[in-house]
């Protein structure tokens, strides 16, 4: 993105620390709580401007799905690898944030998300969702071994147009 010329933030939401795989990842955050999580995804955007496309990856997509319904003067979402019931943040989507989510049709960690995703859709005027085929979950990202090359570039390419339309 930042290629592209956009400005992008990176929360640390997991204070510093990394993890080899996805399950001791999930596990850090059980063990620190995903309320301190998403509070720290909350902290993160303080001091920011509004106007804002909040994009998250996989459990990062609680904190991005949380500022795009509750921060005013959002811009959009990017929703990769999960999504929640809008209940979890209040219940709403503010009118004019658009919202794209892109997850892997047959992966197993997404599974759970995918009823909320088609809600979401189904609710929210404009909002897209992009299933690729394939059972990988962070497949997007070039330096693990879920990267699948053609859903990246497909994926790349829809967001790209997608902020290109926000301006």
């Amino acid at each position: 993105m930042r290629a592209a010329g956009h400005v992008v933030h990176t929360p640390d939401l997991y204070d510093g620390n990394t993890f080899t795989d996805l399950d001791a990842g999930v596990g850090y955050a059980k063990q620190v709580g995903f309320a301190t999580i998403g509070e720290r995804g909350r902290r993160a955007a303080d001091g920011l401007p509004n106007g804002l496309v909040y994009a998250g990856f996989s459990l990062g997509v609680m904190s991005a799905q949380e500022l795009a319904q509750t921060r005013p003067g959002g811009k959009g979402a990017l929703l990769f690898h999960a999504a929640f019931p809008a209940s979890e943040f209040g219940g709403k989507w503010p009118a004019g944030v658009p919202l794209q989510i892109h997850m892997m049709e047959k992966d197993p960690w997404s599974a759970e998300d995918l009823p909320a995703a088609r809600e979401l859709v189904n609710t929210i005027e404009g909002a897209e969702l992009f299933l690729y085929p394939g059972d990988r979950h962070l497949f997007a990202d070039s330096s693990l071994p879920d990267y699948d090359e053609g859903a990246a570039t497909l994926l790349k390419q829809r967001v790209l147009g997608f902020l290109g339309k926000i301006g």
